[in-house]
């Protein structure tokens, strides 16, 4: 599958471009990107790559899909020229301004007979993964709660103003994960912490509460401006606890210079003593980190666009993470519970 990378940014050449790279049956065949200085880092990441200056002319020059991974406003217009295109589209997330946008671009890529997928890479999270087997395992009995709290000291990263948020950022993935895990959602209650900056008015923080229709309580939270650097799972069940205080293992090892193609086999593994810890009646035990694996993403992308299968996320599921967000911010906004 040749996929063209759509935005060079941060996201584009940290999280799509090395695990493009890593991924079977898929290449990379050409990036668009338009500042001088953004040129130039993908002409020196990448040479002789083809660079374009627009989609369409990405799209002229042929791809099978493509990955949209520009600022948030711009990426709902960019998905549907793709599409109108024939052409596949991957979409960083949040992928469309509301869960009803969100339906509208599944709906048109379904008319036009092409995948569309939303990039929820952090379900390939080492600690996620690792937390996922161990509830498989059943060793926790029936699961009570899970709380879910991603903090990060990074306020330059904070997209500010009505349209972006710590809550359609961060709370995108966070939510995503809990669907994923514990299924469908019933009610919200939500608190955001808001801070006035030029753009305007802007959550920097968040505390997402939600029932799940399984009978299970999940809890998700987030900061990027309080001086916290913390990436935390705990689950409650009839059996026993689990507690997770592992590393952003994938995005450090990228921001060291290092990349998944170089080391296949070992990359994204958390160091022993983080392992996360089981506690049952039996007493404590470290439970051995899971693989992560975000170029899994895009293999099974690619697999979805061979065999006419599902990709590893739709743009029904991300839909219903924007139903979700949405609800949190009316939540907020009325401080009620909202019922969905």
């Amino acid at each position: 599958m040749r996929i063209g990378l759509v935005g060079y940014g941060t996201g584009g050449r940290h999280f799509h471009a090395p695990f493009i790279m890593a991924a079977e049956g898929v290449e990379l065949a050409g990036i668009v990107a338009r500042a001088p200085a953004t040129v130039e880092k993908a002409r020196a990441d990448f040479p002789g790559l083809p660079l374009y200056s627009s989609l369409s002319d990405m799209l002229k020059a042929g791809v099978d899909a493509v990955t949209i991974t520009t600022p948030p406003q711009t990426r709902r217009q960019l998905a549907l020229e793709a599409i109108e295109a024939g052409v596949h589209v991957i979409a960083d997330k949040p992928f469309a301004p509301s869960a009803a946008a969100a339906r509208e671009l599944d709906d048109a890529a379904r008319r036009k007979g092409v995948v569309l997928g939303v990039f929820h890479n952090r379900r390939c999270d080492t600690d996620l993964r690792t937390l996922k087997k161990v509830l498989d395992s059943g060793r926790l009995g029936s699961l009570w709660r899970l709380h879910s709290r991603m903090d990060l000291d990074d306020p330059h990263t904070l997209e500010a103003g009505p349209d972006g948020g710590l809550l359609r950022d961060l709370g995108s993935h966070l939510v995503d994960q809990m669907l994923w895990l514990l299924g469908p959602v019933v009610s919200v209650n939500a608190h955001l912490d808001m801070i006035d900056l030029p753009q305007g008015p802007t959550d920097a923080g968040f505390v997402l509460s939600m029932s799940h229709a399984s009978g299970v309580f999940s809890q998700v939270s987030a900061t990027k401006l309080n001086r916290l650097a913390v990436k935390e799972y705990v689950a409650y069940g009839a059996e026993g606890s689990y507690r997770s205080s592992q590393t952003d293992v994938q995005a450090q090892a990228i921001f060291a210079g290092k990349r998944p193609v170089d080391d296949p086999q070992g990359w994204g593994y958390e160091a022993e003593e983080r392992w996360g810890i089981l506690g049952t009646a039996l007493g404590e035990e470290r439970i051995p980190s899971e693989q992560g694996r975000y170029h899994d993403y895009y293999e099974g992308f690619a697999r979805a666009v061979r065999e006419g299968t599902p990709p590893p996320v739709t743009a029904a599921e991300a839909a219903e993470v924007l139903r979700v967000l949405d609800a949190a911010r009316q939540s907020a906004t009325e401080t009620r519970e909202i019922a969905l």
